[in-house]
Parts: structure tokens; C-alpha cells; sequence
């Protein structure tokens, strides 16, 4: 691991910069209004500042703007209600029901709405033991929203003076996580290589991959003065990340069965060749991606040039050493990874150029496309949220089961006399998730990084009483407990525990050790709470929802093969309907793979059909790797070789996936599928072979047959591939139908 360029990349990353934006955010206006001897506004107006954060997440400055807006106005409120009725404990304990329940039953309406929802749970339950009487109610209230519309304005400037800073974070980072897809691929080269350990690992990373090209699509364009001006760096920007999209489609192909090259060439020495060369390739990509979050042009990559000389030559001997009527097709095979990884060379030379390049100019023949059907729109239709109040639904069940644990913590609180009684409610609401496995997961964080942060507390306030030297301390720990918060849990609670003893310790309170004992104490009970919800009401295990992927990343795949296999029998497809296509498939089987994931986390007697549904999720994305193949040679082949020959194999993939499309969603179709075979493409191939057989013995070796072999076979093989594929996963949905626990789709 390069320790330096993971050391920048943290720096310029966006998780950073927004641990670094809150901590100002939120500490300046408490030291300010310190300053002229108002601290106690101070610490509310930080409050208001601290929860109207939480819904600044990424997104256009508009949604950022209209998201912050509506956090400050339900948080006044929210405050103001939450003051009158504390003397109330009954109506309070209602309304911790009822908005707990309300507030997160507006998460059908997106993410951006999900953290609306927790910002103003999260100002109730800070609100909640804090006694005021008369006006001080109202100003209170006042105080918390004018600490929120601090904070906004301050965000908003900080876009203002750099516009282009979140988009180049968030571009930058999609691109590491590219990075990390293609060397994960490059283990499928070790020797000895475990197979289905690398597709597991690899599955997570892709499904990473979409999530972080997804923010990109909503930074770029929902941005409309970034997609339609002529300024430079907003074209640079568009450039960048189109070409990337390109380049994470170019390293998902798959040339062959890695279980067959293995078996040819694993002890020849190429493939560990490949292999290094893979790796290279990551870490220049990583080098782009770290002057494109940094805004600086990335230096040459002289050294990758060379490399692929010495790779083609290594290559080009060996297929001389090798070549024979026997061996000749294998090393079609080597040759068309060779050709692969240089199509790549070529793309990240081309993102070089564009870091670099101070005028970016459109090529004159790239299509002009609608950026607006990449990225989906938020629909605040009330119907939805009503249309959601029913037991199937994830977010209701989640509703209810956040508001029953809620309501339990707060009895709980006022049962049995407990310290700093709103860190249950808090860890019940940071914990508690719609997933099991995630809930699981932060629990388990929750716990042992508040232990360890205790610890860290306890030696810092021991050894340390220099109020100035334990003000700059909470400063890092409170921006690196910021910065953690959205990506490493564990080490952001580890951070923010120490941080909380000694802000507390500032504020005047002796009895540290008292505030520690209240920590782990209420943290267990919060855990333990938030554990026996997550797993006894209403969990939402995913083997009952993985039908629905599964479904859906068919249908995608479906629309993808449909694009590019027309090309092959001679008809013209838009360059948008094809990235459209390429965009929800491999969307789809993002989702599709992290669904499995959770799943594997959840208790062994909920992992239903764990085998099966891994061999699904497998093949699925077997199939997009030799669709993304097939579509890089129809690129520059498929006028060259489009054939009605093509249309019989096309009917068949097109017949097996719309029958295993059936068959998971309970509809009727074919029980028992048979596999027909293409005879027409392998006729020709099977010819083609043969004359280049008998060349090969009278030593003729540059013919046009063996340029029309080495282009034609590698299409029909990617066909044959797809074929198979298809046939296996519809084998599989109908084991899938045949099983009581499949939950119908419909």
C-alpha cells in the first residue's frame, strides 16, 4: 500500500473537507458568542449548526440550498415543541413516537429526505431533557435555528468561492474506486487463484463503483450551468467522468473462462505478467484520480508506456514460441487481453490529457445527449408516502420498529435515574437502521469504539489539563470524528468519544469520570435496545427482498444485450439508448450484489438459498462482462461482420433471460428450458478453424484468414459465453420458483 498517496487522497477527498467544514461550522459560533461572555447561546446556536449539517449531504447546490431550508424551519418547530411539552412527560413521550415514526417514513422520498428526517430526530432528542420556562422557549428555538441558517450560509459560501470542488472530490474518488475494482481483477491472474472469493470481493467493489458513479451523475448533471457551459474546467469535468464510465465498462470484459486459461498457460509465466501489468495500470489511475480531487494536472505516466512495450514484446515471443494448430486458438485468447489492456493504456493516457489540458474541446462527432434520463428526479407526491403505509414496505416497518425502540429508551430514562439520559435515544437512532446488517454492524462500531474512545478520553484528561492544549485536541478529534462519520463508523466513535469527555471537561464539569461511567452505560443500553428491535421486530431480512434484484438486474441485463447485440445483425442503436442500457445494468447489478452482502451478514438460519443466489449474482455478472466485450467489438467490427447468422443465438439469450425474468417473478414460463445450440456461427467459426489449420502446416502465417479468425471467433466466442450464461441463470430461477421461501415479484 502506498501509505503517501492514500495519506493525499484522504486530505483531498471530500470526507475531509466536510469533517473540517462542521467542525468550523460548528465550534466558531460557541467561541464567538464565548468571547463576548454568551456561552450558553453559543452552545445552542453550535447545536442548531451541528444537526442542520447532518442534511448537507452531497448534491447540487440547489438541492443542498432547498435540503438545509427545510431542515432549519422542522428543526424550530421541532425544538419549540419538544420545550413545551418536557414538564409533559406522557405528551413528550408521544411525541417521540410520532415524529420518530414521521420522520423516517419520509425516507421513500430519497436520501437527501432520509437525513431531513434524522437531523430532526436528532434536535428532539438533544432537546429533550433541557428545561426551559416562558420565552426562553422561543429563543431557544430561535437560537437552534439560527445556528442551522449559520451554517448554511456559511456551506454555501464555501460552494460559492469553489464551485467545482465537491464535483472534482466526488469525481476523484469514483475513479479510486475503479482503481480498486481492476486490481481486484488482477488476482484472477494468480496462480492458484481462489475464484469465487475474487468475484465476491469484486461484486462489492462494483456495486462501491455505482454508488459513487451515481453521486457523480447527480453532481454533473442536475447542475445545469456544468453540463450546458462553455467554461473550461465544467467541460474537463464532464469529460473526465464520461471517460471513465468508458474505461470501468472496458475493465469489466472478459475475454474467456479463467479456469480454462489457467489450465493452458499457468505455468508459463505470461499471466503473472498480466497480472503485474494490471496492477500498474490501478495505481496510474490512481495517480488521475488524485490530481483530479486535487485540481492539478497528473504527471505523464512514461513509466506505463514502457511497461506495455515490454508487455507486447513478452507476448508477441511468446505466441511465436507457442504457436501451432493446436495451441493457435489459446492464444487468440492472450491477444485479445493484450489488446484489451492497451485499449485501457490508451483511455488513461486520454484522462492524463484531460487533467492536464487547459482547453477541452468536445470531439466534433461525439453524440449530444440528455443528461437529464441519467439521473432521477424526487417526486414529493403524497400518495407515495401513503401508498408505503403497508406492512411490505421496508420503510414503514422500519418506522414502526425505530419508534417502538425509541418510546422503550425513553421509559426507560425516566424509570431508572441514568446520566446524560439522551444517549440512549442517540444511540438507539445512530444504530438502528432499515437493514439488519447494517443495524448489526454500527452496534457492534457503536460499542467497542465508545469502549476504546473511553479509554482515549480517560488517558487524555489524565495526563493533560492545559485547557488550550485540550481545545486544539477536541478540534482534531471532533474533524476526524467528522470525517469518518459517512465512511469508517468504528473510527469515527472511537474519535468522537474522547472528543464529547473533553468538551465537557472544558465546559466545567470535574466529574469527567462520572461522564464516562454515563457513556458506557447508556451506550450498553442503547445497544442492547437497538440490537433486540433490529432483530425481533419486523426485521427485514433480505432474502425476502433479493427476488426483487435478482428480477431487476435481468430486466437491465436484457436491455443491454438487446443494444448491442442489434448492432451485430445490422441495426443502427442511439448513443443513449446504449448508455442508458449499460447504465442500469450495471446499476442493477450493483444493487443486486450489495443486497447479497447484507445478506451474508445477517444469522445463518435467514441466508436462504445463500448458494444459489452467489451463483446468480455470479453469473449475472459473468454476463455483463461479456456483454461490455461483446460491445467493445462491436465498436469496430459489427459492420464489418453483421450477420442474420447472429439472430439465432440473440433469440436464444433473448428467450432464456425473459423466462428466468418469469420465473422469478412467479409468471408462467418454460418448467424445463432446453439449450439450443447456435450451428450457424459455429459452422462458420468451425471453418474458419479448419483452413487455418491447414495454413498453419504448410507454414503460411500473416493470411486474411487468420485476420478474419482472429476478429470473427472472438465475437461468436462472446456470444457462445452470453448463451451459456443465459441458459445456467435460467436453470437457476427455476430452482428459485420451485422453493416455498421465494417471495413473488410482482
Amino acid at each position: 500500500m502506498d501509505y503517501i498517496r492514500e495519506y493525499k487522497s484522504f486530505l483531498n477527498s471530500y470526507y475531509f473537507s466536510e469533517g473540517l467544514r462542521i467542525t468550523i461550522g460548528v465550534t466558531l459560533p460557541a467561541v464567538v458568542l464565548n468571547y463576548f461572555g454568551h456561552l450558553d447561546i453559543g452552545l445552542v446556536v453550535a447545536l442548531g449548526a451541528m444537526c442542520t449539517s447532518v442534511s448537507d449531504i452531497p448534491g447540487p447546490a440547489l438541492a443542498r440550498r432547498n435540503g438545509m431550508n427545510a431542515t432549519i424551519i422542522i428543526n424550530f418547530f421541532v425544538a419549540l415543541v419538544t420545550a413545551l411539552l418536557v414538564p409533559y412527560p406522557i405528551a413528550l413521550g408521544l411525541l417521540v413516537a410520532g415524529l420518530c415514526f414521521l420522520f423516517s417514513m419520509i425516507g421513500v422520498y430519497g436520501p437527501r429526505m432520509n437525513s431531513i428526517g434524522v437531523a430532526g430526530l436528532l434536535i428532539m432528542v438533544l432537546s429533550l431533557y433541557r428545561i426551559h420556562e416562558g420565552w426562553e422557549i422561543l429563543y431557544s428555538a430561535a437560537y437552534v435555528a439560527a445556528g442551522g441558517l449559520w451554517y448554511m450560509l456559511f456551506s454555501l459560501a464555501l460552494y460559492k468561492f469553489r464551485p467545482y470542488r465537491l464535483i472534482q472530490q466526488a469525481l476523484g474518488d469514483s475513479m479510486f474506486s475503479i482503481a480498486d475494482y481492476l486490481r481486484t481483477r488482477a488476482r484472477f491472474y494468480e496462480k492458484s487463484a481462489d475464484f469465487d472469493a475474487v468475484y465476491l470481493q469484486m461484486m462489492e467493489q462494483q456495486s462501491q463503483v455505482q454508488q459513487k458513479q451515481l453521486l457523480v451523475r447527480e453532481l454533473l448533471f442536475k447542475s445545469r450551468n456544468i453540463v450546458k457551459e462553455s467554461q473550461q474546467t465544467g467541460r474537463t469535468l464532464l469529460m473526465i467522468f464520461t471517460e471513465s464510465i468508458d474505461l470501468f465498462e472496458r475493465t469489466t470484459t472478459s475475454f474467456h473462462s479463467y479456469t480454462v486459461l489457467h489450465k493452458n498457460f499457468d505455468d508459463s509465466g505470461i499471466l503473472e505478467k498480466f497480472r503485474i501489468y494490471i496492477e500498474q495500470l490501478a495505481a496510474e489511475l490512481e495517480i488521475n484520480a488524485l490530481a483530479v480531487q486535487a485540481g492539478e494536472g497528473s504527471r505523464a505516466p512514461e513509466q506505463l508506456q514502457l511497461s506495455l512495450k515490454q508487455l507486447q514484446k513478452d507476448v508477441r515471443e511468446f505466441n511465436d514460441a507457442q504457436r501451432s494448430e493446436i495451441t493457435f486458438e489459446s492464444l487468440i485468447t492472450l491477444k485479445k487481453i493484450e489488446q484489451s489492456l492497451e485499449d485501457i493504456t490508451r483511455r488513461l493516457y486520454t484522462l492524463h490529457n484531460y487533467t492536464r489540458n487547459r482547453d477541452v474541446q468536445v470531439r466534433p462527432d461525439a453524440p449530444k445527449l440528455d443528461y437529464d434520463q441519467f439521473v432521477s428526479r424526487t417526486d414529493l407526491d403524497p400518495k407515495h408516502f401513503f401508498d408505503n403505509l403497508t406492512g411490505s414496505s421496508g420503510t414503514f416497518r422500519h418506522a414502526l420498529r425505530l419508534s417502538i425502540a425509541m418510546i422503550t429508551g425513553y421509559v426507560l430514562s425516566h424509570i431508572f435515574v441514568l446520566g446524560h439520559s439522551y444517549w440512549i435515544l442517540l444511540t438507539i437512532l445512530v444504530i438502528l437502521k432499515p437493514a439488519y446488517s447494517v443495524s448489526r454492524a454500527r452496534n457492534y462500531q457503536r460499542t467497542i469504539g465508545t469502549i476504546a474512545g473511553a479509554l482515549l478520553g480517560f488517558g487524555i484528561l489524565y495526563f493533560i489539563r492545559d485547557r488550550t492544549a485540550l481545545f486544539v485536541i477536541m478540534l482534531f478529534m471532533m474533524t476526524g470524528a467528522y470525517s469518518f462519520l459517512r465512511t469508517r463508523y468504528l473510527i469515527a466513535v472511537v474519535l468522537m468519544t474522547p472528543y464529547v469527555f473533553i468538551m465537557f471537561y472544558l465546559l466545567g464539569s470535574q466529574d469527567y469520570d462520572k461522564v464516562i461511567i454515563d457513556r458506557l452505560v447508556d451506550t450498553t443500553i442503547g445497544s442492547v435496545i437497538a440490537f433486540a428491535a433490529s432483530f425481533l421486530l419486523l426485521p427485514a431480512w433480505e432474502h425476502k427482498n433479493i427476488p426483487a434484484f435478482m428480477s431487476e438486474s435481468l430486466n437491465s441485463s436484457l436491455g443491454y444485450f438487446r443494444n448491442v447485440a442489434a448492432q451485430f445483425a445490422g441495426q443502427t442503436v442511439s448513443q443513449l439508448d446504449y448508455k442508458l442500457s449499460r447504465k442500469n445494468a450495471f446499476v442493477a447489478l450493483g444493487n443486486l450484489s450489495e443486497a447479497f452482502s447484507r445478506m451474508l451478514s445477517e444469522p445463518r438460519s435467514q441466508q436462504k438459498n445463500a448458494r444459489p443466489m452467489h451463483q446468480f449474482v455470479v453469473m449475472v455478472h459473468m454476463l455483463n462482462s461479456h456483454i461490455a466485450t461483446l460491445s467493445h467489438y462491436s465498436t469496430s467490427l459489427a459492420a464489418k461482420y453483421h450477420s442474420d447468422e447472429f439472430n439465432q443465438v440473440t433469440e436464444a439469450v433473448i428467450d432464456d433471460l425473459e423466462n428466468a425474468i418469469a420465473l422469478i417473478n412467479r409468471l408462467p414460463a418454460d418448467d424445463d428450458p432446453e439449450t439450443s445450440t447456435p450451428l450457424l456461427l459455429n459452422v462458420r467459426v468451425n471453418e474458419l478453424v479448419n483452413k487455418r489449420k491447414l495454413e498453419l502446416q504448410q507454414g503460411l502465417v500473416d493470411t486474411e484468414t487468420r485476420i478474419s479468425l482472429s476478429e470473427f471467433k472472438p465475437i461468436v466466442d462472446q456470444f457462445l459465453f452470453i448463451s451459456g450464461i443465459t441458459a445456467d441463470l435460467e436453470k437457476i430461477s427455476l430452482e428459485f420458483s420451485r422453493r416455498e421461501n421465494v417471495v413473488p415479484v410482482i
